[in-house]
């Protein structure tokens, strides 16, 4: 069993600048995910919002040649473009998919898709488990190695309201813990996005956010 809060188990890599435009950021983004991949490290990121993992996903590909990711998120994140925007925080899952970075996608919590990002799950052959549809027996099950991004507006606002976009009838904290925990997966990296303290001002999002973290960073070091 690893102890989490051993020196030099987990490390702080600092921050990413995010002054400049919006393509000098995400290239900014890509260029420090490759340099610490480099350098053997496995990275959770924190956002930020959820248009980070796009540049994230360019940069994990050039190591993996196999590569599933498992997106925990009440919104599919598949618009071609969103307010004429095409790398939106509601775009890159589309982008992620049209590059090939990732060879399974599924998609976890869902509920909010509309005609259009129905369309575009098909398109890509993105694995799609609504709320609806959600049984806590499930399950999931990946061959390749395994990125796992989660947006904490996966979760019910009553467990963390800090997020931009609220959307009733989430997981509670224990079920996301539970979907990490049985996930059968070697797990390689992930990001936790959308956590806005000032939205919270009980501080319950942060401590969600950070426990997630911790449980992600158990998995990646169970193939230490």
């Amino acid at each position: 069993m690893v102890d989490l809060r051993a020196p030099d188990v987990m490390i702080d890599a600092g921050d990413v600048g995010v002054v400049g435009t919006d393509g000098d950021i995400r290239a900014r983004i890509e260029a420090a995910m490759v340099a610490l991949m480099a350098s053997s490290n496995r990275p959770i990121v924190l956002g930020g919002d959820h248009s980070i993992t796009y540049p994230l996903l360019r940069a994990v590909r050039r190591r993996y040649t196999r590569l599933a990711i498992l997106h925990i998120d009440a919104h599919s994140d598949l618009y071609d473009t969103f307010e004429r925007n095409r790398y939106s925080h509601a775009c890159p899952f589309a982008r992620i998919m049209e590059e090939r970075l990732a060879d399974r996608l599924v998609q976890v919590g869902i509920r909010t898709m509309n005609r259009h990002q129905r369309e575009q799950a098909e398109r890509f052959g993105v694995e799609v488990v609504t709320m609806r549809e959600w049984n806590d027996s499930r399950v999931f099950s990946f061959a390749e190695p395994l990125y796992v991004s989660v947006d904490l507006d996966a979760l019910d606002p009553a467990f963390a309201p800090g997020v931009a976009h609220r959307e009733p009838g989430g997981f509670s904290s224990r079920q996301v813990i539970e979907i990490l925990q049985r996930v059968r997966a070697t797990v390689i990296g992930g990001d936790v996005v959308e956590c806005n303290p000032n939205l919270d001002p009980a501080g319950i999002t942060p401590v969600v956010a950070a426990k997630i973290v911790r449980e992600l960073a158990a998995r990646i070091l169970e193939h230490d």
